[in-house]
């Protein structure tokens, strides 16, 4: 197991546990599905209820059969539109009861609405240290730019690209070795701890969510994300 150091002692937090009942989870993706499994693997103290693909073919569906979970295909390509297809999805998730919604290398925009309805109770990681490097390609921006430092970020999902309240990071140092193949690599190892730690944080009760603008733990605001490193 990755063993990871807390670097930064900003209060983090926890979410969203409705009556001493387990939260229920649906995962979104499209590929593969490395961060799912982590998840799975996990043994979170809620419930993936459902897993959700875009994709007939997204190996990620195999995982969760595996794992005796629910899956939904619904093919994008099948909708006239967006907002279609988004309410296609929001159906589905509201027939398995969702409380929490993670976003696992799925690939698509989402509408507005989509997002507005699970505001505060939608993750998504992105592979750069929010605020920076939002967007595609990260990795070669960051070798490009000759950055120190790179990582991870979980996040709440919010209508603006990658910039909903960051949570949790996970941390790397860039290396004369690195190349953007090499880096995306260790970022995704780093992933695969940092997102179901954010997750279980979330099932157990501890985190908060507020508004847009405040998470609280036990009752005190998350001025910035909890930064963990690679030893």
């Amino acid at each position: 197991m990755l063993n990871l150091l807390k670097v930064q002692t900003k209060k983090f937090v926890c979410y969203l546990h409705k009556e001493n009942r387990m939260i229920k989870i649906a995962v979104l993706v499209s590929g593969n599905g490395s961060n799912l499994q982590a998840l799975i693997d996990a043994n979170l103290s809620g419930e993936i209820v459902g897993v959700l693909s875009n994709r007939p073919d997204a190996y990620a569906l195999q995982r969760a059969q595996q794992a005796n979970i629910a899956t939904q295909v619904i093919e994008h390509k099948n909708f006239p539109n967006r907002e279609a297809f988004d309410a296609a999805m929001q159906q589905q998730l509201q027939a398995w009861d969702v409380d929490l919604v993670i976003l696992a290398g799925f690939m698509r925009i989402l509408t507005p609405k989509f997002v507005q309805a699970w505001e505060g109770k939608m993750l998504n990681i992105h592979p750069s240290l929010l605020p920076a490097y939002k967007g595609m390609h990260t990795h070669q921006r960051v070798l490009n730019t000759g950055d120190r430092w790179h990582g991870c970020t979980v996040h709440f999902v919010t209508d603006e690209l990658d910039a909903g309240q960051a949570l949790a990071q996970g941390v790397i140092a860039v290396t004369q070795h690195d190349d953007a193949e090499r880096l995306a690599e260790r970022v995704h190892v780093l992933e695969h701890v940092v997102y179901p730690q954010v997750v279980e944080w979330i099932c157990s009760g501890q985190l908060q969510y507020v508004s847009a603008q405040q998470v609280e733990y036990q009752g005190t605001p998350l001025s910035g994300p909890i930064q963990f490193c690679k030893l």
